[in-house]
């Protein structure tokens, strides 16, 4: 049986990418993968701590050697950090992807979700000084084109649930765009 490569999801944090990779790669029977999360198991610490420890340039770095040897697998959908697609190298491994899907969100829904979600305080780190939705506008501004760049589909996901997202991407993949 024939291998494929694996479907990639991109967008900021709190777009949706964790959830909705586990739903999409239960739809196709593959496995699924969260990048932040093998960056934290092979570091042995959270995001926050890998920051605080040694800095977001030694982040980048295990995000690079992550994310080279997720977009190498196949059957597999990918859950990869929001900031992942700053750095060449990366940008080329997740061109190999079969799909590169951009998750997308209003800066206010961001913030939402995040504040939602329990585990962001601990695991992931400001990225700036602002925090918050400064902090979210300022990056999604810087972010927003290189996501395009990257993006052979793109999602709202504005007040959509991770099902229907999920069935969304499926049903564009399958009709080939």
């Amino acid at each position: 049986m024939a291998k494929d490569p694996p479907i990639a999801l991109i967008g900021y944090r709190g777009t949706g990418k964790t959830t909705v990779a586990r739903l999409l790669a239960g739809r196709l029977g593959w496995d699924w993968v969260d990048a932040d999360v093998e960056v934290e198991l092979k570091a042995g610490k959270s995001l926050a701590a890998i920051f605080q420890d040694a800095g977001e340039q030694a982040f980048r770095d295990l995000e690079t050697t992550i994310v080279a040897e997720l977009c190498g697998r196949t059957d597999a959908v990918l859950a990869l950090g929001g900031g992942a697609v700053l750095r060449e190298a990366n940008r080329a491994a997740i061109a190999q992807c079969q799909a590169v899907v951009w998750l997308q969100a209003e800066a206010a829904t961001i913030e939402a979700r995040l504040a939602d979600d329990p585990t962001t305080a601990g695991r992931r780190p400001n990225l700036t000084n602002h925090g918050g939705r400064t902090e979210i506008e300022r990056l999604l501004v810087q972010r927003e084109p290189i996501y395009r760049a990257c993006a052979t589909l793109q999602v709202d996901t504005q007040d959509k649930a991770p099902a229907e997202i999920a069935d969304e991407i499926l049903a564009a993949i399958r009709s080939g765009g």
